[in-house]
């Protein structure tokens, strides 16, 4: 991939855990490292086919100046976050923070923190079989939407399923959408949990009735197994409610541990339950 690389950016703000960084300011150094296509303007020799990488280092500039954080990990983080948002173009960015006048009583030439950060494709199931179920879906949607750090790019039509895992409920409405965030899994679950808390989802009974159902399917081909959090979503190969929405945007999808695609295991789900006798 190409890249734009600013260096050593230098810039007067006020970020630090003591009150007298906060209040007098300190110097820092920020790099940026650009991940991306700039073959189009190679051919054209036109400006508004790449990245203004002056337009960047003001934009640099102003952020760090117009915020304050305790630590130079946040300042990074929401600095990479807040150009991903602005450049499109962007596809990879890596953030470097220097701090070379960090009050640690030693002679010591900076302390730095890099990260890396990128768009990220996350494909969500949405339930409900509560109350007015198409609105708390649509209201769901909704409060995605206008989340600065995530975009939905598509939504497949709702059904109506059974609910699955034995516990006697209602009829739930179940969907599929397509998301790119900027958020990590952990900050992306965290995000789900509240918009289904204003929803007023519970979680007293396990796969019991809900006001709204946030799932994470998969997120980029991740594999994840965290106490709070699994990617790809547990036994989705075998949820119906699951596969048949995911199949209408997403049939191409290869599971990243199974190595089959949406199509393939949901043909397998629907062979297997046109092969059981009846009871």
């Amino acid at each position: 991939m190409d890249q734009i690389t600013i260096s050593d950016l230098t810039i007067y703000a006020k970020h630090g855990v003591y009150a007298e960084e906060n209040i007098l300011g300190q110097q820092f150094l920020v790099s940026v490292i650009i991940d991306v296509d700039l073959s189009r303007a190679g051919r054209t020799d036109n400006l508004a086919d790449s990245i203004d990488y002056g337009a960047v280092c003001h934009f640099v500039t102003q952020y760090m100046q117009e915020h304050t954080f305790h630590l130079i990990e946040a300042a990074a983080e929401h600095l990479a976050e807040e150009l991903l948002l602005q450049y499109s173009q962007i596809c990879k960015i890596r953030i470097k923070v220097k701090k070379p006048w960090a009050p640690i009583g030693l002679p010591i030439k900076n302390v730095c923190v890099s990260i890396e950060r990128t768009r990220h494709d996350v494909w969500l199931g949405i339930g409900s079989n509560l109350g007015d179920r198409k609105e708390h879906i649509r209201r769901g949607i909704d409060a995605l939407k206008s989340l600065p750090s995530c975009r939905v790019r598509e939504i497949s039509g709702i059904i109506e399923t059974e609910p699955y895992g034995g516990v006697e409920q209602d009829k739930f409405l179940n969907c599929v959408l397509r998301l790119e965030t900027v958020l990590q899994p952990k900050a992306l679950l965290e995000t789900l949990q509240q918009i289904e808390a204003q929803e007023g989802r519970t979680r007293e009974v396990h796969w019991g009735p809900r006001t709204l159902d946030l799932d994470i399917l998969f997120y980029d081909h991740l594999v994840m197994n965290a106490p709070e959090l699994t990617i790809p979503h547990v036994d989705l190969q075998n949820r119906l409610f699951v596969l048949e929405p995911l199949r209408e945007i997403a049939p191409w999808y290869r599971h990243p541990v199974l190595g089959q695609s949406v199509e393939q295991m949901y043909g397998q789900l629907c062979a297997g339950k046109e092969q059981r006798p009846e009871a």
